[in-house]
């Protein structure tokens, strides 16, 4: 009952404005909270194998995502800003969510973080095979890049890194990480679902000139 009073009420709203962005921002700490926990336990893949999805993680790939809390922050954070637009679109705006099918509002967005870690953890795979790659490539001899220009953006995406941590908005810090990790903005508009390019170009602008501007008070200090 107080789920679907609640869902009455950011309707009015239009399900946008100060109200919901409160509301969207509670709905992704929880979310990015379960979803650690899963990953912890490795819950999430049986979760996405019931779900068609199947995954079949190696022992390796288990117990790096047990040991490494930065990696399971960083990958519940992305699932969860790629389930918020949809979510919102199918089970909010399309009525998708109904207070007599028997689910929460947080059991349902759950569900729905559930179908999009499948494309995150990939998204991953394909990183550490990358990775992979590279060492085997200066392993052999083959031509890779100079170790100070590695360095040079090692460094500077850790700033950058440091930096979104400061980001408040789950999409936000979303555009940013992707942007990091090379994708074009056709794609993230995709990936997030967000309504044009221009929009995350919008997303990118306002941080890149938050950041010129605290650059610019630090070193008036």
């Amino acid at each position: 009952m107080a789920d679907e009073r609640l869902v009455r009420l950011l309707s009015g709203d239009g399900f946008a404005g100060p109200r919901y962005e409160r509301f969207e921002d509670e709905l992704a700490r929880y979310g990015i909270s379960v979803m650690r926990g899963w990953m912890h336990s490795g819950f999430v893949f049986k979760l996405a194998a019931s779900r068609g999805f199947n995954l079949k993680p190696h022992d390796l790939e288990l117990e790096q995502l047990a040991r490494d809390s930065d990696l399971r922050e960083e990958l519940a954070m992305m699932t969860v800003a790629r389930a918020l637009p949809r979510f919102r679109e199918r089970a909010l705006i399309g009525e998708g969510w109904k207070p007599e099918g028997g689910a929460s509002i947080t059991t349902y967005f759950m569900g729905a973080c559930a179908y999009e870690f499948p494309n995150e953890f990939r998204r991953h795979r394909k990183e550490e095979e990358r990775w992979r790659r590279g060492t085997e490539q200066e392993a052999t001899g083959e031509p890779v890049p100079s170790v100070q220009s590695v360095a040079e953006e090692v460094l500077g995406n850790l700033r950058v890194l440091e930096d979104i941590g400061g980001i408040e908005n789950p999409r936000a810090r979303a555009v940013v990480a992707l942007t990091i990790d090379g994708y074009t903005q056709e794609e993230i508009r995709q990936m997030l679902d967000v309504s044009s390019i221009r929009a995350v170009e919008a997303v990118l602008h306002r941080w890149r000139a938050k950041a010129k501007r605290e650059e610019v008070e630090g070193r008036r200090e």
